[in-house]
């Protein structure tokens, strides 16, 4: 199998190990800085990070290349990825920078591209950026002396981001009265989350918000959103928001402490938009992993599901092409494309406040659109990724499992792009035999996928 420098979310791995070194890094800001410059003009680079601590190593590499190939960079230091996708259109920048590992934890860490559209490079412009770094002798084109880039801090791009943000939220309305608890994970967003809610009106409980650059993600944010979920039943809030360590991803539960995942808010804000006559051929963008109990609502309210694989990226790709306007995963990645180009959790927070503020309604009322089939996910760690046709014992143990299924239920079976797994998920109406049948792929993985 092919290998690529770059995953589904942008070069990803533990700090210090290869290929997140400093050495990579720098090479990745002299060949990205060599890839988008044409020669006329200074061009300008907004980076931005989360609160990992290698998160200074690796902007001061990518800062050094950048700079060295000519290009202006502006650092906004800890930020949301979707703020900056945001401030690279606001600023006509030719690229932004973010360096984050999202939802892992801490020691990992991740370098990802914007255009200067807002968004992902496509993979063929990763691909040959890619070259660049890993020749065994690049041709760097060093501009002149003179033409050398520059480095700045934007010291307002909090402001900028928050003030975008509440533009998103319609200007009718106030969140006056409205008790939130945010969940920030110690990550990108402890520096602008809160003020959004509280500028809006709400009475915000704050989680998450002391970051130490070791405990990003660590028992908090969108991958434990149990936390909110005991201190909105504790404390009488009307919402639970959980973020993850780069804030691209929203977790919710409701104010029973229900926890609603990405499939059943995107259920929530399709149907919304469906009401009022705002959503493109009734059609909403999302991945293989999302439950069939959302293709099932779609179909059901005279929509569409379309699947993409698995990647917010691909997910944006497909809303382009097709002109839809809502996407997203399950995971929590939610993507409005009228308002941004990119997955937003703290826009994807508005929008469902925005819908429990115009309907005068508590989110549990809202939610439950969804009774989703029941589903399981395992890791198998592989230590190289061989084509699953290249396994036949493992394409037999899947084939077994789908004719037990007879078209009620799913398999899926692929491998992580940013780890190295391979994710099997068995989706059916009947738990015990899901597990069962999970484990039976499992144990075929296991034994041949080594």
């Amino acid at each position: 199998m092919k290998q690529r420098l770059f995953g589904t979310d942008g070069l990803r791995g533990q700090g210090n190990i290869y290929p997140m070194t400093p050495e990579i890094a720098l090479k990745l800001g002299l060949a990205a800085g060599q890839y988008f410059r044409n020669g006329s003009k200074h061009h300008r680079v907004v980076i931005g990070k989360d609160t990992r601590l290698s998160g200074y190593v690796f902007e001061t590499a990518l800062t050094s290349g950048l700079c060295a190939n000519g290009m202006d960079v502006h650092l906004v230091g800890p930020m949301p990825t979707p703020a900056i996708s945001f401030l690279t259109r606001s600023m006509r920048a030719d690229l932004g920078v973010v360096i984050s590992a999202s939802h892992n934890p801490f020691m990992d860490n991740g370098i990802k591209f914007f255009d200067r559209d807002g968004f992902k490079l496509p993979d063929e412009v990763e691909d040959e950026i890619s070259a660049l770094v890993l020749a065994e002798n690049p041709q760097w084109d060093y501009p002149a002396p003179e033409n050398i880039g520059r480095a700045h801090r934007i010291a307002d791009a909090p402001g900028r981001y928050i003030v975008y943000l509440k533009h998103s939220f319609s200007q009718k309305l106030t969140l006056d009265g409205v008790k939130i608890v945010l969940d920030c994970a110690n990550g990108a967003a402890y520096g602008v989350a809160p003020d959004v809610f509280e500028e809006l009106g709400a009475e915000v409980i704050k989680v998450g918000m002391k970051p130490n650059g070791l405990n990003i993600n660590h028992k908090c944010g969108s991958l434990y959103p149990e936390v909110i979920s005991n201190i909105v039943v504790d404390e009488g809030a009307d919402i639970g928001i959980a973020l993850d360590g780069d804030a691209d991803r929203l977790i919710v539960c409701d104010e029973k402490g229900r926890i609603l995942d990405g499939d059943q808010i995107m259920a929530l804000t399709a149907l919304d938009l469906m009401e009022k006559g705002n959503l493109p051929k009734n059609m909403l963008v999302s991945t293989v992993m999302s439950n069939m109990a959302l293709e099932i609502f779609m179909r059901e309210q005279g929509g569409t599901l379309l699947r993409t694989a698995v990647g917010d990226r691909y997910v944006v790709e497909a809303m382009r092409r097709e002109g839809a306007m809502l996407g997203g995963e399950q995971s929590g990645h939610l993507i409005f494309m009228e308002h941004s180009t990119t997955g937003d959790g703290l826009l994807a927070a508005l929008q469902l406040l925005r819908i429990m503020c115009e309907k005068d309604k508590p989110l549990s009322d809202l939610a439950g659109l969804l009774e989703p089939f029941p589903q399981v996910l395992k890791n198998v760690h592989v230590e190289r990724k061989i084509p699953f046709e290249e396994a036949p014992e493992v394409q037999a143990a899947v084939r077994k499992v789908e004719e037990a299924l007879v078209g009620k239920g799913r398999v899926l079976l692929r491998y992580s792009g940013t780890e190295a797994v391979c994710r099997v998920m068995v989706e059916g109406p009947d738990i015990d035999k899901v597990e069962q049948y999970t484990n039976d792929i499992v144990e075929a993985c296991e034994k041949h996928l080594k």
